[in-house]
C-alpha cells in the first residue's frame, strides 16, 4: 500500500504483501476471521443449504460463508494487500471497488500535495504562512514543507476533518476555502490546523487534496469501528 520495504505472506485467503515491519497503513484492516464451516450449513445470502455439489465459500472480506451464485465475483482489495482479487460477496464488492478509486486517485492526490495558507496560534502566533500540506508514502504522516518548522502528526490521530467554505457556486453549492483538522498531538493534546486555498494555478490541486483528505478520514474512521 506504500513504497516502504515490503515482504510476501501467504494467508488461507490469498496472497498478501504487507510491511516487513509488520506497521501498519492507518487504511488497513485486518483479515476477518472465517465463519466455521459447521456454523453456516446454509448460505449466508439466499439460504441455500450446503450438500456435496453446492460448496461453501468465504468472503474474503468479511468471512461470512456463502454459496458459489452469492461469492462468485473476485474484486481487488487494497486494505488487505492482496496481491490478486480476492473472492467477496456481492455486498463487499461494492464496497471494495469503491475504495479502489481511493488507492487509484485519491491517495496520489494526498501524496503530491496541495498549497495552504496555515493559521495555528500555537505554531506562529496567528501569523499566516505557505504551506505544502502531503501524505507521507507510508501513509501514516501528514508532513508540512515550506513556512514554520511543523512537526508532522499521524494520520491516525486525526478525530474529524472539516472542510471550511465561503459562498456558493452558480447551482447554490458551497465552494470549499479550505480545511481544518482536529487532531492528538504525541503529547495527546488536542490541537486544530486550519489551511486555506490559495487563489492562484496550484488552487485545483488544493481543492482536490481537500477532497481527498475527507475521504481518507472517512475510510480510517470506518477502520476505527470495524476493529
Amino acid at each position: 500500500m506504500a513504497n516502504t520495504e515490503r515482504k510476501l505472506v501467504h494467508s488461507k485467503s490469498g496472497l498478501r504483501m504487507i510491511s516487513i515491519d509488520d506497521s501498519e497503513s492507518p487504511f488497513m484492516l485486518t483479515e476477518p476471521q472465517w465463519v466455521p464451516d459447521v456454523e453456516c450449513p446454509y448460505c449466508m445470502q439466499c439460504q441455500t443449504k450446503f450438500v456435496l455439489m453446492k460448496r461453501r465459500h468465504h468472503c474474503r472480506r468479511c468471512g461470512r460463508c456463502y454459496c458459489s451464485t452469492c461469492c462468485e465475483k473476485k474484486v481487488s482489495l487494497h486494505r488487505m494487500c492482496f496481491i490478486d482479487p480476492v473472492r467477496q460477496c456481492d455486498s463487499c464488492c461494492e464496497v471494495s471497488r469503491k475504495e479502489c478509486e481511493f488507492f487509484d486517485k485519491h491517495i496520489k492526490v494526498l501524496l503530491a500535495g496541495g498549497n495552504f495558507v496555515l493559521v495555528d496560534a500555537d505554531v506562529i502566533n496567528n501569523n499566516q504562512m505557505s504551506v505544502t500540506c502531503k501524505l507521507s508514502t507510508d501513509h501514516r504522516l501528514l508532513t508540512f514543507e515550506g513556512g514554520p518548522d511543523m512537526e508532522p502528526f499521524q494520520l491516525s490521530s486525526i478525530e474529524s476533518v472539516q472542510i471550511l467554505t465561503t459562498g456558493t457556486d452558480a447551482d447554490g453549492n458551497p465552494l470549499p476555502s479550505g480545511i481544518a483538522l482536529k487532531y492528538r498531538n504525541k503529547d495527546e493534546d488536542l490541537k486544530i490546523i486550519k489551511m486555506s486555498i490559495i487563489n492562484g494555478p496550484n488552487r485545483r490541486q488544493a481543492m482536490l487534496w481537500v477532497a481527498a483528505m475527507q475521504k481518507a478520514y472517512k475510510m480510517i474512521y470506518e477502520t476505527r469501528t470495524m476493529r
